[in-house]
């Protein structure tokens, strides 16, 4: 069941983003850290409403937050429509232990239904330059790279931009 995250619902989401930085880790993939994510990052995330929980077996074991708020790094990349409607794509993590059975398709699926919808124009989103399988993961769904931001506080490599035009 996917529903509105709540304020009582981050120390869940903090343990959750914890154990898939923990794997991503252990694999070579330094993309989360002690920096990010980020307690205040999620209350902002259900402060504005857009936090939603993949919840199993009543417990969260996925996240996603579907945001309108363009953040100050992604100015520099020329998306393939204008910044008006945009719907934007953060922290998507499903628990290590539930990782590659379709629970982050769900969550994407819900993403992309919400924005068809609300009639936004795209969905913008960012990954790791070092994190192949959430690269092809997006491609395969037919979203565009486009450019590269850089999170200094996470990484010295780049995070790719993504958009599909819906």
């Amino acid at each position: 069941m996917i529903r509105k995250g709540s304020l009582e619902d981050i120390d869940s989401i903090m343990n959750l983003t914890k154990a898939c930085a923990n794997t991503m880790i252990a694999n070579g993939i330094y993309q989360w850290n002690e920096h990010y994510p980020n307690p205040p990052a999620f209350i902002n995330d259900v402060n504005r409403n857009e936090l939603y929980v993949l919840e199993i077996d009543n417990q969260v074991k996925g996240t996603i937050v579907i945001s309108t708020f363009m953040d100050e790094e992604y100015i520099s990349i020329k998306w393939l429509t204008k910044n008006k409607k945009n719907v934007y794509i953060h922290r998507l993590a499903i628990h290590p232990d539930l990782q590659g059975q379709g629970y982050a398709q769900q969550l994407m699926d819900f993403a992309e239904n919400h924005a068809i919808e609300n009639d936004y124009s795209s969905i913008r989103l960012d990954t790791f330059s070092q994190n192949k399988r959430n690269q092809k993961f997006y491609e395969l769904r037919g979203y565009k790279r486009l450019g590269d931001i850089y999170f200094p506080k996470q990484s010295e490599f780049p995070f790719h931009c993504y958009e599909l035009v819906l």
